[in-house]
């Protein structure tokens, strides 16, 4: 038996793209509520918390990037080429963020400043990476083998909404994640952002999902036709028990429920994104294996990927196990 070897990539690469955004979610999302957390001490146990991992959940950034080059070339490009402002403003949110992370650890006088870098980065980078993604679903107009659109075509109405979602949904993250990994006044203060976080990003949740099919035919045909409705209506039943189970751990003060719920519904939403897609790489445009390149080199990369990705997960795994546990404000990674 052959194998779909475009397939097996579009798997992996989405598997990298939905790794990042939940890893990278959380500590982004640490960012965001930094504006909202007070104290210095309470701002050192939020960032202590993430200080040892945030740096290798953007491995997945860069191999989900990467991979998408390599393998699906004609994809790639067309996909830059639509949306090099949003991706670019990402990527310097990201760096701008990094930088800041480091440095408020080394200066008293200008700490102040590197927090709000820190959070201003956090939650530009999030937006982007929301306003890319309502980009990329609203569709984006190919020409032959290029790009047809224009330089301002990714701002929309229905990108600056996903780009909000996607800022309150990281915070959401963030939220149950100090809610898990921190005590006292940090968790108590976790707890009251998750309880306004929730419900905002159901409600957006429910938005975002409402107007998708009205942006394209092929989007309403494959949630509300029959019989495919049999089929994709199990991934909005569970997105609202994701976030019934939400709600209850937070009312309850529950302290790991929280955020696993949290991560469902990002999964749950992904899940929902790649129903929309397939079989697309570029949506209603580029097919995964119009976009693919040639088998040959399909077939060298997965030898590499069948090495490196074990090797991340392992590091990764291995990363969280051993700052596992609570933090504090002193005597944390720093």
């Amino acid at each position: 038996m052959t194998l779909d070897l475009p397939l097996i990539w579009a798997g992996l690469i989405a598997f990298a793209v939905l790794a990042y955004v939940v890893l990278d979610g959380f500590d982004l999302g640490v960012g965001i509520l930094f504006p909202l957390i007070r104290g210095e001490a309470d701002r050192d146990e939020a960032m202590n918390s993430v200080a040892p991992v945030w740096d290798g959940n953007e491995t997945w950034l860069v191999l989900g990037g990467g991979g998408l080059l390599a393998v699906f070339p004609l994809a790639y490009a067309i996909i830059m080429s639509a949306l090099y402002v949003p991706i670019i403003v990402m990527l310097l949110a990201l760096v701008f963020r990094g930088v800041a992370f480091e440095f408020r650890w080394r200066t008293k006088r200008g700490q102040f400043l590197w927090d709000w870098s820190f959070a201003f980065g956090s939650i530009l980078a999030a937006f982007a990476q929301g306003v890319t993604l309502g980009a990329l679903v609203q569709g984006i107009a190919v020409e032959g083998r290029a790009y047809g659109g224009g330089w301002w075509d990714w701002l929309s109405a229905f990108s600056l909404l996903t780009g909000v979602a996607l800022v309150i949904g990281y915070g959401l993250l963030g939220a149950t994640w100090l809610i898990w990994k921190t005590e006292g006044q940090v968790q108590r203060r976790a707890y009251a952002l998750a309880l306004w976080a929730a419900p905002a990003t159901l409600l957006l949740i429910g938005v975002v999902s409402l107007w998708t099919p009205f942006l394209n035919s092929l989007y309403a045909a494959r949630w509300f036709g029959w019989p495919q409705v049999l089929l994709v209506g199990p991934v909005p039943l569970a997105v609202l028990g994701a976030g019934f189970l939400l709600l209850k751990g937070l009312r309850k003060r529950q302290e790991l429920a929280p955020f696993l719920a949290s991560l469902s519904l990002f999964v749950l939403c992904f899940i929902g994104l790649g129903i929309s897609f397939f079989p697309y790489m570029v949506p209603h445009a580029v097919t995964i294996h119009a976009a693919a390149a040639p088998d040959n080199s399909l077939a060298f990369l997965l030898v590499g990927a069948a090495v490196l990705v074990p090797m991340i997960l392992a590091y990764t795994a291995y990363a969280y196990w051993v700052f596992r546990g609570k933090v504090k404000a002193v005597g944390g990674y720093h």
